[in-house]
Protein backbone atom coordinates (compact mmCIF):
# COMPACT_ATOMS: atom_id res chain seq x y z
CA UNK A 1 0.00 0.00 0.00
CA UNK A 2 1.23 3.40 -0.90
CA UNK A 3 1.49 6.53 1.58
CA UNK A 4 -0.94 8.17 -0.53
CA UNK A 5 -3.30 5.57 0.13
CA UNK A 6 -2.80 5.21 3.56
CA UNK A 7 -3.13 8.91 4.37
CA UNK A 8 -6.45 8.95 2.19
CA UNK A 9 -7.86 5.95 4.13
CA UNK A 10 -7.04 7.60 7.58
CA UNK A 11 -8.37 10.90 6.34
CA UNK A 12 -11.52 9.52 5.44
CA UNK A 13 -12.01 7.23 8.34
CA UNK A 14 -11.30 10.43 10.45
CA UNK A 15 -14.21 12.12 8.39
CA UNK A 16 -16.31 9.50 8.91
CA UNK A 17 -15.98 9.30 12.80
CA UNK A 18 -16.54 12.96 12.74
CA UNK A 19 -19.26 12.67 10.78
CA UNK A 20 -20.64 9.88 13.00
CA UNK A 21 -20.26 11.93 16.41
CA UNK A 22 -21.80 14.95 15.58
CA UNK A 23 -24.73 12.74 14.18
CA UNK A 24 -25.00 10.95 17.27
CA UNK A 25 -25.19 14.18 18.86
CA UNK A 26 -27.70 15.72 16.99
CA UNK A 27 -29.78 12.45 17.25
CA UNK A 28 -29.12 12.89 21.37
CA UNK A 29 -30.17 16.31 21.17
CA UNK A 30 -33.51 15.88 18.97
CA UNK A 31 -34.42 13.05 21.48
CA UNK A 32 -33.51 14.80 24.60
CA UNK A 33 -35.58 17.27 23.01
CA UNK A 34 -39.15 15.21 22.60
CA UNK A 35 -38.94 14.02 26.26
CA UNK A 36 -41.67 15.08 28.02
CA UNK A 37 -40.47 17.44 31.13
CA UNK A 38 -40.31 15.44 33.87
CA UNK A 39 -42.47 16.60 37.11
CA UNK A 40 -40.97 19.00 39.38
CA UNK A 41 -38.28 16.65 41.70
CA UNK A 42 -39.08 17.71 45.73
CA UNK A 43 -35.15 18.02 46.15
CA UNK A 44 -34.50 20.70 43.24
CA UNK A 45 -37.62 23.15 44.88
CA UNK A 46 -36.64 26.67 44.97
CA UNK A 47 -39.16 30.05 45.67
CA UNK A 48 -38.47 32.77 44.16
CA UNK A 49 -40.89 35.44 44.72
CA UNK A 50 -43.81 33.18 44.40
CA UNK A 51 -46.01 31.37 46.80
CA UNK A 52 -44.94 28.09 45.22
CA UNK A 53 -41.87 26.52 44.77
CA UNK A 54 -40.68 26.43 41.19
CA UNK A 55 -37.61 23.74 40.34
CA UNK A 56 -34.41 25.56 39.78
CA UNK A 57 -34.41 24.71 35.78
CA UNK A 58 -37.95 26.55 35.57
CA UNK A 59 -36.85 29.52 37.05
CA UNK A 60 -35.56 31.46 34.18
CA UNK A 61 -39.45 30.45 32.18
CA UNK A 62 -40.99 31.81 35.50
CA UNK A 63 -39.31 35.13 35.81
CA UNK A 64 -39.28 35.83 31.57
CA UNK A 65 -42.93 34.85 32.15
CA UNK A 66 -43.80 37.19 34.79
CA UNK A 67 -41.88 39.76 32.69
CA UNK A 68 -43.24 39.40 29.76
CA UNK A 69 -46.89 38.55 30.51
CA UNK A 70 -47.25 40.49 34.01
CA UNK A 71 -45.82 43.29 33.07
CA UNK A 72 -49.39 44.52 31.48
CA UNK A 73 -51.67 42.95 33.43
CA UNK A 74 -51.54 40.12 35.97
CA UNK A 75 -49.85 37.22 35.54
CA UNK A 76 -52.15 34.20 35.83
CA UNK A 77 -50.46 30.23 37.19
CA UNK A 78 -50.32 28.06 34.25
CA UNK A 79 -52.31 25.63 36.29
CA UNK A 80 -55.68 27.33 35.22
CA UNK A 81 -55.42 27.14 31.70
CA UNK A 82 -54.45 24.00 29.59
CA UNK A 83 -51.47 23.59 27.68
CA UNK A 84 -53.32 24.20 24.22
CA UNK A 85 -54.55 27.57 25.37
CA UNK A 86 -50.88 28.64 26.40
CA UNK A 87 -49.31 27.30 23.46
CA UNK A 88 -52.22 29.50 21.12
CA UNK A 89 -51.11 32.95 23.08
CA UNK A 90 -47.59 32.14 22.73
CA UNK A 91 -47.54 31.12 18.91
CA UNK A 92 -50.22 33.62 18.11
CA UNK A 93 -49.50 36.92 19.53
CA UNK A 94 -51.35 39.23 17.03
CA UNK A 95 -54.62 37.53 18.73
CA UNK A 96 -54.42 38.54 22.28
CA UNK A 97 -57.91 39.17 23.06
CA UNK A 98 -58.34 41.66 20.71
CA UNK A 99 -54.59 43.48 21.43
CA UNK A 100 -51.77 42.70 18.99
CA UNK A 101 -48.50 42.02 20.92
CA UNK A 102 -44.93 41.86 20.09
CA UNK A 103 -43.53 38.70 19.35
CA UNK A 104 -41.28 37.11 22.45
CA UNK A 105 -37.70 36.25 21.03
CA UNK A 106 -37.26 32.97 19.33
CA UNK A 107 -34.76 31.81 22.57
CA UNK A 108 -36.58 33.18 25.30
CA UNK A 109 -40.21 31.71 24.22
CA UNK A 110 -39.16 28.06 24.06
CA UNK A 111 -37.83 28.59 27.73
CA UNK A 112 -41.15 30.38 28.61
CA UNK A 113 -42.98 27.41 26.95
CA UNK A 114 -41.18 24.99 28.50
CA UNK A 115 -42.22 26.59 32.12
CA UNK A 116 -45.57 26.66 30.67
CA UNK A 117 -45.83 23.77 29.17
CA UNK A 118 -44.60 21.58 32.37
CA UNK A 119 -47.04 23.14 35.32
CA UNK A 120 -50.33 23.47 32.94
CA UNK A 121 -53.04 20.92 32.35
CA UNK A 122 -53.62 19.00 29.12
CA UNK A 123 -57.30 19.21 28.05
CA UNK A 124 -59.90 16.60 29.06
CA UNK A 125 -61.64 14.61 26.30
CA UNK A 126 -63.66 16.25 24.19
CA UNK A 127 -63.07 19.80 26.24
CA UNK A 128 -62.71 22.74 23.94
CA UNK A 129 -59.73 24.70 24.54
CA UNK A 130 -60.75 27.60 26.48
CA UNK A 131 -59.53 30.87 25.91
CA UNK A 132 -61.35 32.98 28.86
CA UNK A 133 -60.34 31.96 32.17
CA UNK A 134 -64.12 31.73 33.14
CA UNK A 135 -64.65 28.90 30.65
CA UNK A 136 -61.59 26.79 31.94
CA UNK A 137 -62.89 23.74 34.01
CA UNK A 138 -59.57 24.04 36.12
CA UNK A 139 -60.74 27.35 37.26
CA UNK A 140 -64.34 26.50 37.51
CA UNK A 141 -63.20 23.86 40.02
CA UNK A 142 -60.97 26.06 41.90
CA UNK A 143 -63.49 28.88 42.36
CA UNK A 144 -66.51 26.60 42.49
CA UNK A 145 -68.85 28.78 45.06
CA UNK A 146 -67.80 32.43 43.31
CA UNK A 147 -70.31 34.03 41.17
CA UNK A 148 -67.81 34.74 38.10
CA UNK A 149 -68.81 37.51 36.17
CA UNK A 150 -69.01 36.23 31.93
CA UNK A 151 -65.53 38.66 31.58
CA UNK A 152 -63.03 38.38 34.41
CA UNK A 153 -60.19 41.38 34.44
CA UNK A 154 -57.30 41.28 36.43
CA UNK A 155 -59.36 43.69 39.00
CA UNK A 156 -61.76 40.75 39.71
CA UNK A 157 -58.68 38.93 40.60
CA UNK A 158 -57.36 41.34 42.49
CA UNK A 159 -60.74 41.49 44.29
CA UNK A 160 -60.33 38.18 46.19
CA UNK A 161 -56.85 38.02 45.40
CA UNK A 162 -55.08 41.18 47.18
CA UNK A 163 -51.17 39.80 46.20
CA UNK A 164 -52.05 38.38 42.89
CA UNK A 165 -50.00 41.63 41.68
CA UNK A 166 -47.19 39.75 43.30
CA UNK A 167 -48.31 35.84 41.68
CA UNK A 168 -49.93 34.91 44.93
CA UNK A 169 -53.01 33.58 44.41
CA UNK A 170 -53.28 31.61 47.74
CA UNK A 171 -53.95 34.81 49.77
CA UNK A 172 -57.38 35.90 49.67
CA UNK A 173 -59.25 38.88 51.32
CA UNK A 174 -60.44 38.53 54.44
CA UNK A 175 -64.05 37.82 53.25
CA UNK A 176 -63.27 34.68 51.00
CA UNK A 177 -60.90 33.24 53.89
CA UNK A 178 -63.64 32.83 56.09
CA UNK A 179 -65.96 31.80 53.66
CA UNK A 180 -63.02 29.43 52.65
CA UNK A 181 -62.71 28.00 56.08
CA UNK A 182 -66.50 27.66 57.23
CA UNK A 183 -66.96 25.68 53.77
CA UNK A 184 -64.05 23.21 55.52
Amino acid sequence: MTKYNLRSQVILFGLVLVWSILLGGGMAGVLKAAEPPKPPNSETLVAINTIDPIPERYQTGLKLYLENCGSCHVALPPEILPTQTWQTLLLEPEQHYGQKLEQIPRPFIFIVWNYLRTFSRPLGEDEQTPYRVTESRYFKALHPRVDLPPTLTAAGCISCHPGARDYDYRRLTPEWDDARKSAY
